[in-house]
C-alpha cells in the first residue's frame, strides 16, 4: 500500500493505493468497462479534431465542451445497447478527464510555452497500448466487508494493509504495465504535527550524492538502483529488439514476454527508489523543525553527459517526497532559489568571480579564507538564504531563528 499526502493547508487529500487480486470474471468485466470508456475518449478526440478542422487559424470554440460531450454520451447510450450495458459513472468521468487534458493543452498554447514544455492535445487510446483506467465517484462505488463494489455489478477484493482514515470520495481502478490491478482511493486528511526538536537543516541536491546536508548524518548517497539493474535490463531490451514485429502487426508471444520482463524490472527499480527516498525524507522530517531546500529543477540535466546518473538519482522525486512529508507533519519547509549557491560563501557571503567547474569539489573563499567541501558550503548557503542560520552572512541572528544542528 502506498500513500501520497496532500501538500496544501492544514487539511487536504491523499491517495491510498491498494492491490487488487482480480479474478478472471472480474478482469473480463473490467476490460469490457474499459473498452466502453476508451470508445468514449476516442469519440471526444474525434469531435475535437473535427471542430478544430472547421475552425483552422482560430482558437477552438466551446462546441466540444463538457455540455456538448455529455449530450453526445447521452445520445450514444440511447442508440447503442453495447454502451448502455456499462455503468454511466466511469464514462462520464472519462469525459471529465478528457476536458481537463484538453484545457491544459489549450492553456499551454495560449501562454505560448515552448513546444517541448507543452502538454500535447489528447490523442486516441489504442486497444493494444493504452492501459485500463476507470474512475468512479461516490455514487459509483461502495466499500463493504473488505470488498470494493463498482457500478455495473463488479465486486473486487481489496488487500487492505492499512485502514482508510476517512470515507473515500473517489476511486481509480487501474492496471499497471506488468498486469497488476490497483485501487487508488482519494481520502480527506489532516496534518499530523510532530514534536519540536529545535534543529534545522540545509539541503543541497547533486549527482555525486543525491542530497548533501549541513549534517553528515543526514547525507543521502546515490543509491544507484538503476545502475544495479542495467545489465539485466539491457538483456531484456535486446530480446525485445530481436523480436520486434513489423509496424501494424501484433507482437509474438516471445516479444510480449520480453516486454513484460522489461516493465517488471522498471517497476522494481521505481519502487526501490521510492522506498529509499521516503525513508530518508521521513527521517529528516522527524528530526528537524525547519529545513531549507534548494528549489532545484533537474530537467536540464537530461541534455547533459550526466543524464543517466541524474535520472537514476531521482532528484525531483526526492525533493517532492521531502516537501510533501514536511507539509504533512507541519514542518517549516523553505525553498531557496539555486542561483549562485555554489559561488557564495556561507561564512561571509562573498561571491567568487567565476563559476566553479564540476571537477573542483573544494570551495575556498578568497575573502575570508574559509575552506570547505563544495556541496557542504552550498547546503549552509541554503540556511543563510532561508533566514535560518543564527550567524549568517551579516553575522546577525535572525529573529526567531532555531539553533543549528552540529555537523
Amino acid at each position: 500500500m502506498s500513500t501520497r499526502p496532500a501538500v496544501n493547508g492544514d487539511t487536504g487529500h491523499a491517495r491510498y493505493t491498494y492491490r487488487l487480486p482480480v479474478s478472471s470474471i472480474a478482469r473480463t468485466a473490467l476490460l469490457a468497462e474499459w473498452a466502453r470508456c476508451r470508445w468514449v475518449w476516442n469519440e471526444c478526440v474525434a469531435m475535437s479534431r473535427k471542430d478544430h478542422g472547421l475552425n483552422k487559424g482560430a482558437t477552438e470554440k466551446a462546441t466540444c465542451g463538457p455540455a456538448q460531450l455529455d449530450k453526445m454520451l447521452t445520445e450514444a447510450r440511447h442508440s447503442m445497447s453495447w454502451l448502455r450495458e456499462g455503468a454511466s459513472v466511469p464514462q462520464q468521468q472519462t469525459i471529465r478527464d478528457y476536458g481537463k487534458s484538453r484545457s491544459k493543452a489549450l492553456k499551454d498554447i495560449k501562454d505560448r510555452l515552448p513546444i517541448r514544455r507543452r502538454s500535447g492535445m489528447p490523442r486516441p487510446k489504442k486497444k493494444r497500448e493504452a492501459l485500463p483506467t476507470l474512475n468512479h465517484t461516490t455514487r459509483g462505488f461502495r466499500l463493504k466487508d473488505g470488498r470494493l463494489h463498482l457500478a455495473g455489478g463488479i465486486a473486487l477484493t481489496v488487500v487492505c494493509s492499512r485502514e482508510l482514515p476517512a470515507a473515500p470520495s473517489s476511486v481509480r481502478v487501474y492496471q499497471d504495465s506488468i498486469g497488476h490491478w490497483y485501487a487508488s482511493f482519494v481520502v480527506a486528511t489532516e496534518t499530523q504535527p510532530l514534536p519540536a526538536t529545535g534543529r534545522i537543516l540545509g539541503v543541497d541536491w547533486g549527482v555525486k550524492e543525491t542530497a548533501t546536508t549541513t549534517s553528515d548524518a543526514y547525507d543521502f548517497p546515490h543509491a544507484q538502483h538503476g545502475r544495479t539493474a542495467a545489465q539485466k535490463l539491457a538483456r531484456y531490451q535486446r530480446m525485445m529488439a530481436r523480436r520486434k514485429p513489423p509496424k501494424g502487426r501484433p507482437g509474438s508471444k516471445g516479444y510480449r514476454e520480453a516486454k513484460r520482463q522489461t516493465a517488471k524490472l522498471h517497476k522494481k527499480v521505481a519502487r526501490q527508489r521510492q522506498d529509499t527516498t521516503r525513508k530518508w525524507a521521513k527521517r529528516v522530517i522527524r528530526d528537524h523543525d525547519a529545513i531549507a531546500v534548494e528549489d532545484f529543477r533537474p530537467r536540464f540535466l537530461a541534455k547533459t553527459t550526466m543524464a543517466r546518473k541524474a535520472a537514476d538519482a531521482a532528484i525531483g522525486a526526492t525533493k517532492t517526497a521531502l516537501i510533501e512529508m514536511g507539509r504533512k507533519h507541519a514542518r517549516d519547509i523553505r525553498l531557496v532559489h539555486p542561483a549562485h549557491t555554489t559561488m557564495d560563501c556561507a561564512a561571509c557571503g562573498a561571491r567568487t568571480k567565476h563559476a566553479l567547474p564540476l571537477s573542483e569539489r573544494t570551495y575556498t573563499c578568497t575573502a575570508c579564507g574559509v575552506v570547505s567541501p563544495r556541496d557542504k558550503n552550498s547546503a549552509r548557503v541554503m540556511l543563510v538564504r532561508a533566514g535560518l542560520n543564527p550567524a549568517g552572512a551579516e553575522g546577525v541572528r535572525p529573529a526567531g531563528a532555531l539553533l543549528p544542528q552540529a555537523a
